[in-house]
């Protein structure tokens, strides 16, 4: 029987994580590794292959699919982010560069503590490094990274709010899933904070809150239609949560 995802009790410190100063040395590794390892070189920046899909990654089903699921949603963020911090739009501030440096880290814990959860829990059933596309992205401008930020972090939020149903809580396990991605998603709503105001100042909730001040929620359907173009292999995610 698998035992409980790890916690600062029992050894997989994730809080800890996130309330550390980031080092020199451990940001060129959440940057710089984060684009070489496993193909994340962003060969999705050259024209000649884009669009290609690679290869079918199945997410799989109950609590793994679910991990799975987020897994490949913090793969693409920490590429992302790794790659706007490697190459600084054009006109980038001390505070943009700032805010920037700690959402990458924050993106680069969270993959890093899918990753080790999920081959702790399930070892045979954790899905690849992915590829990620973003020729759609032009990382010299402004305008294009922030606009991809945003996308990516209202998505992240949406996808993890919609995903909380989906989490079996029927054992300890899974009720630890829970519990911890309702951390996780806290930050994700931060950072998407931050990237609106950043954006324009005072747009934080603007069309993601509803009237009755509840953040909206999405099915994986609607959020891999979302993120699918921004990734190489094909992701199947149709047995999330049966």
């Amino acid at each position: 029987m698998s035992t409980p995802l790890q916690t600062p009790e029992n050894g997989l410190d994730l809080g800890g994580a996130l309330q550390k100063p980031i080092q020199r040395r451990s940001f060129l590794r959440y940057s710089g590794a984060t684009l070489a390892v496993g193909g994340l070189l962003l060969a999705g920046c050259d024209d000649d292959d884009e669009g290609d899909v690679t290869a079918e990654v199945q997410l799989g089903t109950g609590n793994v699919g679910v991990l799975n699921y987020a897994y490949a949603l913090e793969q693409l963020e920490a590429a992302f982010y790794a790659q706007v911090i490697a190459t600084p739009y054009t006109g980038i501030t001390a505070d943009e560069t700032a805010a920037l440096r700690a959402i990458a880290r924050h993106e680069a814990i969270h993959r890093d503590f899918f990753k080790a959860a999920i081959t702790r829990d399930a070892p045979g059933q954790i899905i690849g490094n992915l590829t990620p596309n973003f020729s759609a992205v032009t990382f010299s401008s402004r305008q294009s990274v922030l606009e991809t930020a945003r996308t990516f972090e209202d998505l992240g939020v949406a996808a993890y709010n919609g995903a909380g149903r989906l989490i079996d809580t029927s054992n300890a396990a899974g009720a630890t899933y829970l519990l911890l991605a309702g951390k996780i998603v806290s930050v994700e709503a931060r950072h998407a904070a931050q990237i609106r105001d950043i954006i324009q100042l005072g747009s934080f909730a603007n069309d993601v809150v509803n009237a009755v001040g509840l953040d909206r929620a999405l099915t994986p359907t609607e959020v891999l239609a979302a993120a699918q173009p921004f990734i190489r292999e094909r992701i199947n995610g149709s047995q999330i949560g049966s």
